[in-house]
């Protein structure tokens, strides 16, 4: 069975992520806060923003979720720490310990001083429209760096909401298309919008269904 490591998992969308992915892959679950397992999985206390933790939790799986950091907007100091350095470490770490594919939740946030009468898709120019939405913008740009310098397979998805009923947890149910998340693809690096494909509509997924092969799923 496969290992996947998720950082910040005992968020929200980590919550709904391992749940999902439970009886499937053997979750290193990996968060500051302390969580309630689920399953068989297993736990690791780390700091993404210090490289011997980030190092110590991704040696020996297959692919990475990377989750951990703010969530919502910060000061600048706490985004710097847990999205930036945070985020480089991660990235770093998966490389020199031979991880090649991680999946990036990133924000539409990113991109989120577009209109709202505006329907945009991931080819548009950045936007940010936060600090946050800067290290989302952040977390991109090294995906990209490190699948074209070192050969790396890296998915960003701009999530827009996740809940119960939320608008992505139908495409984090498979957050490579519905492909195993270790498994590699026909790109190295690849950034689409993600969302449930339902209700009035501000990105445009389609791009992303027609690459990965995925329909909306209602829940």
């Amino acid at each position: 069975m496969k290992t996947i490591l998720i950082t910040g998992a005992a968020g929200d969308v980590g919550t709904h992520l391992r749940r999902e992915l439970a009886k499937k892959y053997r979750i290193r679950a990996s968060d500051l806060r302390s969580l309630k397992k689920i399953g068989g999985e297993t736990y690791a206390r780390a700091d993404v923003s210090k490289m011997a933790d980030a190092l110590r939790i991704t040696k020996g799986v297959d692919a990475i979720v990377h989750l951990g950091g703010y969530s919502v907007e910060g000061p600048w100091e706490g985004i710097l720490s847990a999205n930036i350095v945070g985020c480089y470490n991660v990235f770093e770490a998966a490389r020199r310990n031979g991880v090649k594919r991680i999946i990036f939740p990133t924000s539409n946030h990113a991109v989120g001083f577009y209109k709202r009468s505006q329907t945009i898709d991931h080819r548009v120019y950045i936007k940010p429209d936060s600090r946050y939405g800067v290290s989302k913008v952040f977390g991109e740009a090294l995906g990209s760096l490190y699948a074209d310098k070192y050969g790396m397979e890296v998915f960003c998805i701009r999530i827009g909401n996740v809940g119960e009923r939320g608008a992505l947890r139908g495409s984090l149910r498979h957050p490579v298309g519905g492909r195993d998340p270790q498994e590699g693809g026909d790109e190295d690096a690849d950034n689409s919008f993600g969302r449930r494909g339902f209700g009035p509509r501000w990105a445009d997924v389609a791009p992303a269904q027609a690459r990965r092969g995925v329909a909306p799923v209602a829940r």
